[in-house]
């Protein structure tokens, strides 16, 4: 620690840190003087200089400014916005890219072992030719003074660009104009060649994105994962995970616009597709309507599930569900068990909440018999998997 910061307050000082392991957020875990640190635009195995940017009873945030013994996998960021003190939209572009990717795998099989006491050892897969860049198909600039830019990490300070390198060049094109009566800018690329610019109070209105051949509607401002190969790649790893089969029921839990629901009616599945979203639930009717074999709920998951079961539903065959970060939680969890479906494909892109709804899957009679992690969030420490359970392994030829 520097001298003229050697009282209790450290924001501001710089310390020197031996760099210990990733961890999820974007950040590696240090210690100083016995205090954790979660420090970023670092590597596990370095020894840096760090500037402490908050401070809690608990633990120290800091941002390393130095490099004093560097990993071999750092490299030059490619994006000048990146690094201390500036956009906060990226957490490892002094990354490798293979190595990003051995460093979140090994996240996702920490996570699981702390919070879920589950043992599993995690490959990182990705989009063939796939460098981490020019991938992000919707963009948000937050806007001030009529400028569009990003945000700092943990801040509202905003950091002006002309260009964002995670974004598809062939995006809209935003950052070369002012929106003065704008707080924020949304762009949109969807797969079927449309774009969409919402800004202020226009909703930027629909789109269209095509997977397997099959058309989506999608409010511009709406949920739709960001790579463009995202909802491909989830569909093909939910419909591998579940191998439906003609004739079975299927629950498909926060459903969006229908996206899981489609492919399982055309496997021959009769499915209960639930999503709280009005909008979505407005798009998936119209997404699904030559689909006889979906019946669509609007209303939050919990409550749709305890309805049907009032109603008479005992048991269904299959559920994939790809709930919020936040997971579905303890109580959604037992009310799928209870219906004992012989196999749950559960789409997360949250580690932390995966493992805690993991575990009540297993100690409910669950077994986990896959999980599969997608890197398709170059340059971020964001994440994407697909956890398979089965009923029992008698249960899985059912």
């Amino acid at each position: 620690m520097t001298a003229e910061h050697s009282g209790h307050e450290l924001v501001g000082a710089v310390v020197e840190l031996d760099v210990g392991p990733v961890a999820h957020g974007g950040h590696c875990v240090a210690r100083h003087e016995g205090q954790v640190v979660f420090v970023r635009h670092a590597i596990p195995g370095e020894r840096v200089r760090a500037r402490v940017t908050e401070q809690t009873t608990k633990y120290l945030r800091a941002d390393a400014v130095e490099i004093l013994d560097p990993s071999p996998h750092r490299v030059e960021p490619p994006c000048p916005y990146a690094g201390p003190g500036r956009c906060g939209g990226c957490d490892f572009q002094h990354v490798a890219i293979a190595e990003q990717r051995r460093l979140k795998a090994q996240v996702v099989t920490d996570t699981l072992r702390r919070i879920g006491r589950i043992d599993y050892d995690v490959v990182m897969e990705s989009v063939p030719g796939d460098d981490g860049l020019g991938w992000r198909s919707r963009m948000r600039y937050a806007v001030s003074g009529g400028r569009p830019g990003m945000y700092q990490h943990r801040s509202h300070d905003l950091v002006p660009v002309d260009r964002c390198l995670l974004a598809d060049p062939a995006g809209p094109r935003v950052l070369d104009r002012t929106w003065p009566d704008a707080d924020a800018v949304q762009t949109v690329l969807s797969s079927a060649g449309e774009s969409a610019v919402a800004a202020g109070e226009d909703d930027g209105g629909r789109v269209h994105e095509i997977v397997r051949d099959r058309r989506f509607r999608v409010d511009a401002t709406g949920f739709w994962q960001v790579h463009p190969a995202a909802a491909t790649t989830l569909v093909d790893a939910v419909l591998t995970a579940l191998a439906p089969r003609p004739g079975e029921t299927a629950l498909d839990l926060y459903s969006g616009v229908g996206l899981f629901a489609a492919f399982l009616a055309d496997a021959g599945c009769a499915v209960l597709a639930v999503e709280s979203d009005a909008a979505a639930v407005r798009n998936a009717r119209r997404n699904l309507h030559d689909l006889p074999a979906v019946t669509i709920e609007g209303g939050r998951v919990g409550r749709v599930l305890r309805s049907a079961v009032r109603q008479g539903l005992e048991s269904v065959d299959l559920v994939v569900l790809d709930p919020p970060r936040t997971g579905a939680g303890p109580d959604v969890v037992r009310a799928i068990a209870d219906l004992t479906p012989r196999r749950v494909a559960y789409v997360a892109c949250d580690p932390a909440a995966l493992a805690r709804d993991l575990r009540v899957f297993l100690d409910g009679g669950y077994e986990l018999s896959g999980l599969r992690a997608f890197d398709l969030f170059g340059m971020t420490h964001h994440i994407e998997c697909v956890a398979v359970l089965n009923y029992g392994l008698d249960r899985s030829s059912r």
